[in-house]
């Protein structure tokens, strides 16, 4: 076959797989970005929460102070303006807008939710065939999240899918962006642009989350699969009375 034939199967391929990648697309970023919302909202509820904390105190050490020696006037609007000026620096002060790749460290749903919301906040940096794969990996991150939340952090396979998601994928991603534009149409040694490597990359990163949510659920199974084995047998040729 011809380098013409390779480079035409080649692209004929990516195409299909594009393609049913962008069947899928539109509900997968849906998703993601009402569960970006989500985080948003929860951290804007946590900000106002410690306002409200930080203006309570203030006014408790007011009373206190006014118990002990008069404040005044000017004393009182003081503890106002000083009130006031905590909680908007709580309340208002920007959050994270910049995507960051999650902390090593954190608990298994933390380390899921960060990875989420650095995909989101990176997809639209990136070519429209990233993004497909990139709305692909983010639709089964839920179902990543419910399953590692039952898992030890240092379960083998929970440290292959941490390392993915707080090292690898996001290095991946964050070299490419550091690439400039005029450079990554130009073919590598082995014919390949910036843009395919990054998504073979980010295809084979799902298929090692595809596979590793797939051997964690099987555990599930196989330990339903045991304990309705032995209820039916203990309890199976019993009859309970009505």
């Amino acid at each position: 076959m011809s380098e013409v034939n390779v480079k035409v199967e080649r692209a004929l391929a990516r195409f299909d797989r594009v393609t049913r990648a962008l069947d899928e697309r539109d509900g997968a970023s849906r998703e993601a970005a009402t569960r970006e919302r989500q985080r948003l909202n929860r951290d804007l509820g946590r900000r106002l929460a410690r306002a409200g904390v930080a203006v309570g105190i203030v006014s408790i050490l007011t009373i206190i102070v006014g118990l002990i020696m008069p404040i005044g006037m000017f004393g009182f609007l003081a503890a106002i303006g000083l009130a006031i000026g905590i909680a908007a620096i709580l309340a208002f002060i920007p959050g994270q807008t910049a995507a960051k790749a999650p902390a090593a460290d954190l608990p298994n749903p933390q380390m899921v939710q960060r990875f989420d919301s650095y995909l989101y906040r990176t997809r639209g940096a990136l070519p429209a065939p990233a993004r497909a794969e990139i709305d692909l990996i983010s639709g089964r991150l839920p179902a990543l999240k419910q399953t590692l939340e039952r898992v030890e952090s240092l379960d083998p396979k929970a440290q292959d899918a941490r390392r993915l998601m707080s090292l690898h994928l996001p290095g991946l991603i964050d070299r490419y962006l550091h690439v400039p534009q005029e450079f990554r149409g130009q073919p590598d040694g082995e014919g390949l642009t910036v843009d395919e490597r990054l998504l073979d990359g980010l295809a084979a990163a799902r298929t090692a989350l595809d596979e590793i949510s797939e051997e964690l659920a099987r555990g599930d199974l196989v330990a339903f699969e045991t304990q309705g084995r032995f209820i039916k047998s203990r309890y199976g040729e019993q009859q309970i009375d009505g």
